[in-house]
């Protein structure tokens, strides 16, 4: 378990910052060592801090939708994990690295750091130019995207060098965060060591937005949100200044959202 705790505070590298989610390589998924569910916590969150797609996740330990889990319950993180009945140790003879355990996930190759992740997307609708950047849409595979914020970019997404697992956008605190495209809060926060106040919202079985470092959250898990909708103030919990931190992940996989959402 310890092992496992050592990983996810590699594994949690999201936005190009001081806040923990700056690195020098890409972090693999976590494929190893068992994990006891806290209070609070969803499957979603779970496998987002593990580099994971939730889907997978729940089918490796016998759990499908609505993926409901309980404290207590042991996860395991390798392919072939099973749902624990019971709410104390569990077995821990998933595969672990030949080598000394490290603040890093592995650092073999994996299927999220392959050139088919971050391989431009296809776009069925271009946006509407003549519109407020704030209310431009652009349609990517069948979801309507549009920017949470109209801020400024102040770092990219990088997936190589100090990886930047989405794009920074600057604003002022209190500054309105606003969905990105229709879908559910699927996780609502400030459980994931360097993201601060977070919130994850689920467009459909493949891709899942999340907004960080928000300086108050307006909405509740299990709500369901529109593109546009204000779900969140920006604010600087976690990092060093007010700014979002915004992601993308497709199939549990960060993806560029510059490649999703219209063009500035």
């Amino acid at each position: 378990m310890l092992a496992a705790i050592l990983v996810l505070a590699g594994t949690l590298s999201g936005c190009n910052t001081q806040a923990l989610h700056q690195d020098d390589i890409y972090n693999p998924p976590v494929y190893w060592g068992s994990h006891v569910v806290r209070q609070g916590e969803t499957l979603y969150g779970i496998a987002w801090s593990y580099g994971r797609d939730y889907r997978e996740l729940g089918s490796a330990n016998g759990i499908g939708p609505p993926w409901t889990i309980r404290a207590g319950q042991v996860l395991r993180l390798d392919r072939r994990g099973k749902v624990s009945s019971g709410s104390g140790s569990v077995s821990t003879s998933a595969p672990r690295p030949s080598q000394n355990t490290s603040s890093r996930a592995p650092v073999a190759k994996s299927p999220a750091s392959t050139t088919t992740t971050n391989r431009k997307p296809v776009v069925t609708r271009g946006p509407d130019k003549s519109a407020p950047l704030d209310s431009r849409t652009q349609t990517v595979a069948s979801i309507p995207w549009r920017w949470p914020h109209s801020g400024t970019v102040i770092a990219g997404y990088s997936a190589s060098g100090k990886v930047n697992k989405g794009v920074d956008i600057a604003g002022k605190a209190g500054d309105a965060v606003r969905a990105a495209a229709d879908g559910s809060v699927v996780y609502a926060g400030n459980g994931l060591l360097g993201y601060g106040n977070l919130i994850i919202v689920n467009h459909n079985e493949h891709y899942l937005s999340a907004y960080a470092h928000n300086r108050k959250i307006l909405v509740s898990e299990g709500e369901g949100v529109k593109a546009g909708q204000v779900i969140a103030e920006l604010g600087g919990s976690g990092s060093e200044r007010p700014m979002l931190h915004f992601e993308i992940r497709k199939n549990g996989n960060p993806v560029d959202p510059t490649h999703y959402l219209p063009p500035r």
